[in-house]
């Protein structure tokens, strides 16, 4: 199992615009493995390469039936409105309230290269977001209404 440690909201890796996967060789493979061990291991559903200090541009999501792994992954669709309660795994123990795309749909390349469409609604579509925010350098924390206060978490209206 290769779990890699998750950078804090603090560090700059964060903050940077990832760059685009060019080679699909053992490397991303190996990248892709400890990724998806470490969001399992985090209990997570999605994790962005720079948060495990690499800046490409590689998502990992849990979509409740599997883990897709996307690839220099875009929106190519989206629609309908959420908000919500969002957190992260570079922001231990805060959630903020974040309005999302209700549905998404994501173009991206599988671990060989090959391209592929993937789409979801409610979590997941707000997870594919809230992952490609990641690649280019946005942390929820600058996309939220506010911070929810620990009332707020514990009494979901």
């Amino acid at each position: 199992m290769g779990l890699r440690k998750i950078l804090t909201v603090d560090e700059s890796a964060l903050h940077k615009t990832c760059r685009e996967v060019t080679s699909f060789d053992w490397k991303l493979h190996k990248l892709l493995k400890d990724m998806k061990d470490t969001l399992e291991e985090a209990d997570g559903v999605g994790l962005a390469a720079p948060q495990v200090g690499i800046l490409r541009r590689v998502v990992v999501v849990d979509t409740g039936e599997e883990i897709l792994e996307l690839v220099n992954p875009t929106l190519v669709e989206t629609s309908g409105e959420q908000t919500g309660a969002e957190g992260c795994l570079s922001v231990p123990g805060k959630y903020g309230l974040v309005t999302r795309p209700s549905y998404a749909k994501v173009r991206a390349q599988d671990r060989d290269g090959n391209w592929f469409e993937a789409e979801g609604e409610g979590l997941t579509a707000r997870c594919f977001c809230h992952e490609l925010d990641h690649l280019d350098g946005i942390v929820f924390t600058e996309v939220m209404d506010r911070f929810l206060t620990e009332e707020e978490l514990k009494n979901p209206e």
